[in-house]
């Protein structure tokens, strides 16, 4: 197999990179990222050499690119990471999350269509599909309408309208998966997981907006890899599938096991101004990838943060040049 993985130098794409060179070692893998803020070439260093992986710089959103690069490397599969993906930076600059999500993604389709593929997989997120209330007793289907409530989830959706479009109109060979929120190694310190404990690290406070009652799903993102892995070999053109392990934490919650973990006081954490349209409750209804596919989550998540708490100690070379690189401090102390 041959495959294209796009923003594959971002945190979940470069997870999956590795997942899958350690997995199928015969395979080949071209990752193209346009190295925005939260692409790192550090991340996929220990591969640089491996002669069945290469790195093009380059954006999804160009079609004459696209179309070369199909062509000359022979890729069959797509898996499409690339995305501009932090809601705060979504209510600064709407503009590029539409363009690089929605016009990007299209564009890559497009290529996929005059080239021909044999599997086009695109990589989209629960929070295309709105909120939950916190007391709420059900967790969203594949087939629940879209309901995004910020920029970037509305360009979320709309690149998964872009996709599905294509199958039906065109019979490109699509699949689609949304995922929960993701945590694991090489995670840009901007988001909550690294953000926690970095700061806990260097003794600095954790922001916590008001509502930090809010909860998430938290999957590891060597989980999803193998998620992926199901959908590509044994998924059915035209669908959809939730990828989740259903273990919700609130942000508090989260905040308070990062400081047990690395024996830091409670005061460390500081109550900031919720961002707008922030979200309160993700949850995936995973029946469908469980029962069809035969994929189960298999990571405790209690022992994936000590894991990955751990990999922020050990790798303190890694995260420290990125600390306020591409961060978006849009909130004041209450």
């Amino acid at each position: 197999m041959k495959l294209l993985v796009t923003g594959g130098a971002g945190f979940i794409g470069s997870n999956f990179i590795h997942y899958w060179i350690q997995k199928y070692p015969n395979d080949k893998i071209v990752n193209l990222d346009a190295l925005t803020y939260a692409g790192n070439l550090e991340n996929l260093k220990s591969i640089e050499s491996n002669p069945n992986y290469k790195f093009i710089k380059g954006d999804i959103g160009n079609l004459e690119v696209n179309k070369k690069l199909l062509k000359e490397e022979g890729i069959n599969v797509i898996v499409n990471f690339a995305a501009e993906s932090h809601n705060g930076r979504a209510m600064i600059e709407p503009d590029i999350f539409v363009k690089t999500n929605v016009l990007g993604t299209q564009m890559l389709l497009e290529a996929a269509r005059l080239v021909g593929i044999d599997r086009f997989h695109h990589i989209s997120t629960c929070e295309v599909f709105g909120d939950l209330g916190l007391d709420e007793d059900r967790s969203f289907k594949e087939s629940d309408p879209y309901t995004p409530k910020t920029p970037y989830n509305a360009s979320k959706a709309s690149a998964n309208h872009e996709v599905m479009a294509y199958f039906h109109t065109f019979k490109l060979p699509i699949t689609i998966s949304h995922c929960a929120n993701n945590y694991g190694p090489y995670q840009f310190p901007e988001k909550v997981i690294p953000r926690f404990i970095t700061n806990a690290l260097q003794d600095q406070e954790l922001p916590l907006f008001k509502s930090s009652q809010n909860k998430r799903e938290w999957l590891h993102t060597s989980e999803h890899a193998s998620a992926i892995d199901l959908i590509i070999h044994k998924g059915k053109p035209g669908e959809a599938y939730n990828i989740g392990n259903g273990t919700e934490k609130s942000v508090e919650e989260i905040a308070d096991a990062v400081l047990s973990r690395l024996g830091k006081p409670k005061t460390l954490k500081t109550y900031v101004e919720d961002r707008p349209g922030h979200d309160r409750r993700y949850l995936l209804d995973t029946t469908k990838i469980q029962k069809e596919l035969g994929w189960k989550p298999e990571i405790d998540f209690e022992k994936g943060l000590d894991e990955i708490v751990q990999w922020y100690i050990n790798n303190e070379a890694w995260w420290r040049p990125l600390l306020g690189k591409g961060f978006v401090e849009n909130y004041k102390k209450l």
